[in-house]
């Protein structure tokens, strides 16, 4: 899986990108055909502002996009991760329903 991580005006540091890295690679026991991930993190004011992470997941057939706000990055990754977790769950049963 090709992990794509841009943050808008501002620069992330390694410990956030690893953060990233870790939880967007759980996904992988939901399905082995991600091709690509793209994590766009941006906020709106310089201080005390909303922080914006937004996942968008390339599998073959489907583009899964999620996008969460809190007051922390990580919270925002977090949140968005379990967002995207549901829809791979959901195409994943919706799958093996079609295979039977």
């Amino acid at each position: 899986m090709n992990i794509s991580i841009t943050a808008r005006r501002f620069k992330a540091h390694s410990t956030l990108k690893d953060f990233i890295r870790d939880e967007l690679s759980s996904l992988n026991k939901f399905t082995e055909d991600i091709l690509n991930a793209e994590v766009i993190l941006s906020y709106q004011n310089a201080r005390d502002s909303i922080k914006t992470a937004e996942i968008n997941l390339i599998i073959p057939g489907h583009t899964i996009i999620a996008r969460e706000d809190s007051d922390d990055f990580k919270k925002s990754v977090s949140a968005a991760a379990e967002k995207v977790t549901r829809q791979l769950k959901k195409i994943k049963t919706k799958n093996i329903v079609r295979v039977r």
